[in-house]
């Protein structure tokens, strides 16, 4: 028996004690506690593994055509960026739970730092990826097993839409059942993707190791080939947005945070997709694209083309099987994140028939509206997606970029307070400009797509704004709100010559002993939603279109006006984060110390007041 054989026969002996193992486990992929069914983080890592394994078919021999060999390097190089980028997903996930926020996604998460109209904006990006998986997803898995079965436009068409209805079905009967499924197709890729890097590895000899030498070379010189440091960041940022779909769909665990019980478990689901996916993309693409390949001719079959070459005809079949199954569960992936960002979006507008489950926990009505909305995508497009595919780059790069924007302004307003895993800014702000980057290069690159994305955005976004207008949850919070008026009316049934208004953040301790002249005055922000009222002087007033320096002046010119005849004393809170961990710490200092010029008969003070013991 050769070594080849060998080889594959421990291999495939080890994964059968490991998958007999694994299936032997009663909580493996869900559980049920405190009156629902929740998945593992081993659940939601295979389901958007299925995604971003369908980029293997199709992503290597893309990037070869843009940038040739140098692709197998900067294929890693992505791999390693995209993968380290999902910590700050798992911060974002932590940020959204502190705040009860589960699920959304980038929908959430812009929502809460920038307020309704970007996060309609990422509705829409995220939205427009999603249709365009389950399109092309379903397109491509019939289109790679009609090379084996000879079948007409109509039929394949009519196979599409299947795909489409079975795969709603599929999502209908519950996620238990889907996670059940996607586990069964997980396997067999195991054993597929092992054995074929563990082939291509042993079939690797000195003309293939040459080429991928060739390749590190390349790609050296391609990024010291600009006249100018900006020149070769242009050559950078062109390689990496030409690799960068090859990981697309790594966004949905985040997407999906609402089926699993805590952002640990998040984190765990990432660690999985970059100890796998992570690995196995470009791995396999780095022995395809180093094997001796005509890639003119083999663009569209690459990988089954190169599983042929090294293990047989039946092998390339196998592959190209799997190619349709994992096409198919990408489909699966862009039904369970979508129905999950407009379960939010569903939720936070009111829109309660939307989001009514079935008994098996399955929100039905957005599955049926959603196979229904991919249906009429694909009859449309008589299953051509040419320049619709040039949508779903410039969608990923937006959310993207509108997650990492959003993460570096709630950290300059918020520190590392209420959180408990936080990741390096600087890092998070080269991270944000290197997305920025590949978003204008793609949307200069790709300007049908940019336009097409643009229209469906705004779209969108005018939709929304009319939608939030009457519906949005903002509206109730503001309800609840103080007025001015109300804390004048306090103050001035206080006989004391003097008043005190102590501020207060939202978060902080309010009020520490009730006074007839003394009131604790907290802004915050409506979509944060309303602080307790910790005692009859406690007045909470909501910050809209405006900065909370402005809003702090316009109170105390309220009370200047009503209450001339008294001394006021105003009180801030002492700031205890460091200015390196919450640089607005600084620009609020700086703000209030010009309070004294415009209000000279007042007396300013920040100090600290220890929070009272516990009694009992």
């Amino acid at each position: 028996m050769s070594a080849k054989a060998v080889t594959l026969v421990v291999l495939n002996l080890g994964l059968l004690g490991l998958f007999g193992y694994l299936m032997r486990r009663s909580e493996l992929l869900s559980y049920f506690k405190n009156g629902r069914w929740w998945l593992t983080f081993f659940s939601i890592a295979i389901i958007t593994l299925m995604d971003e394994l369908t980029s293997v078919f199709y992503a290597p021999a893309e990037a070869y055509r843009f940038i040739g060999p140098s692709a197998i390097i900067f294929i890693a190089f992505t791999a390693v960026f995209i993968h380290y980028m999902t910590t700050r997903l798992v911060e974002i996930a932590g940020i959204l739970e502190h705040h009860g926020l589960i699920g959304g996604g980038v929908y959430s998460f812009s929502y809460l730092v920038l307020g309704p109209t970007v996060s309609f904006i990422a509705v829409s990006s995220i939205m427009v990826d999603y249709i365009l998986t389950a399109c092309i997803s379903a397109v491509s898995a019939i289109e790679n097993i009609s090379s084996f079965l000879a079948a007409s436009h109509g039929v394949k068409m009519g196979l599409v839409l299947g795909i489409i209805w079975a795969v709603a079905g599929l999502n209908i009967l519950g996620i238990k059942e889907n996670a059940r499924f996607v586990f069964a197709i997980f396997i067999a890729a195991t054993f597929v993707f092992l054995n074929l890097i563990a082939s291509g590895v042993l079939a690797l000899d000195a003309p293939a190791l040459a080429r991928l030498q060739e390749a590190a070379v390349l790609a050296n010189e391609r990024l010291h080939a600009g006249d100018s440091w900006f020149g070769g960041y242009n050559l950078f940022i062109a390689s990496v947005a030409s690799c960068i779909l090859a990981y697309s769909g790594v966004e949905s665990v985040l997407q999906t945070a609402g089926l699993v019980r805590s952002w640990r478990e998040i984190s765990k689901a990432y660690w999985f997709l970059a100890l796998t996916v992570g690995i196995v993309t470009p791995v396999v693409a780095a022995l395809a694209l180093s094997a001796p390949i005509d890639f003119g001719e083999h663009e569209g079959d690459l990988i089954t083309f190169y599983a042929t070459m090294i293990n047989g005809v039946p092998f390339g079949v196998m592959v190209a099987a799997l190619a349709s199954f994992t096409l198919v569960m990408a489909v699966n992936t862009a039904f369970v994140a979508s129905s999950e960002l407009m379960e939010r979006v569903a939720h936070r507008y009111g829109f309660q028939w939307l989001i009514a489950t079935n008994k098996r926990q399955s929100l039905y009505h957005i599955h049926l509206l959603n196979a229904s909305f991919f249906s009429v995508i694909i009859l449309i497009t008589a299953g051509s997606q040419a320049i619709l595919a040039d949508m779903y780059a410039i969608g990923l790069i937006a959310s993207f970029c509108i997650n990492m924007g959003s993460l570096l302004i709630y950290r300059y307003f918020k520190g590392t307070v209420e959180i408990q895993f936080f990741t390096s800014r600087l890092v998070t702000l080269v991270m944000w400009v290197i997305f920025v980057s590949c978003f204008i290069f793609l949307a200069g690159l790709k300007w049908h797509g940019t336009i097409m994305w643009a229209a469906i955005t705004g779209a969108v976004l005018a939709a929304g704004l009319l939608v939030a207008q009457k519906r949005a949850p903002e509206i109730r919070e503001i309800a609840q709100s103080d007025s001015e008026m109300a804390m004048i009316l306090y103050l001035a049934q206080s006989d004391a010559p003097t008043i005190r208004l102590i501020f207060r953040r939202p978060w902080e301790q309010a009020v520490a002993q009730a006074r007839d002249n003394e009131v604790f005055i907290t802004f915050f922000t409506p979509r944060e939603g309303i602080p307790k009222k910790m005692a009859v002087n406690h007045f909470r007033f909501p910050r809209r279109q405006t900065s909370l320096y402005n809003r702090i002046v316009a109170i105390l010119k309220v009370v200047e006006y009503e209450l001339p005849d008294r001394l006021v004393m105003v009180q801030f809170g002492w700031p205890m984060s460091q200015w390196l961990d919450r640089l607005a710490i600084g620009v609020m200092v700086y703000n209030l110390m010009r309070l004294p010029k415009l209000f000279p008969r007042y007396q300013f003070d920040i100090n600290y007041r220890p929070c009272p013991p516990k009694v009992g």
